[in-house]
């Protein structure tokens, strides 16, 4: 459990993955949940490489991540 916290809290990590969820959860729809998430992801990503940084896969995953499981949460609502 410690090395999952570790991991989260390297390059505010945790942040990409609760920035997802809350993305999700404001899409009120599963589908949508998803793609906006994708492309929640994808324009952090892009805005991290404009300023001279590195497109971080690790980070775009744990956007889309939390974008899948408030997924899980629409479809069973």
């Amino acid at each position: 459990m410690n090395k999952i916290i570790e991991f989260l809290k390297q390059s505010n990590r945790y942040k990409h993955l609760i920035g997802g969820l809350l993305v999700g959860f404001a899409a009120l729809n599963p589908w949508t949940a998803l793609y906006a998430s994708i492309i929640a992801a994808s324009c952090l990503e892009l805005k991290d490489k404009l300023k001279g940084g590195l497109w971080d896969w690790i980070d775009w995953s744990l956007t889309v991540i939390g974008g899948s499981i408030s997924v899980l949460f629409w479809l069973i609502v």
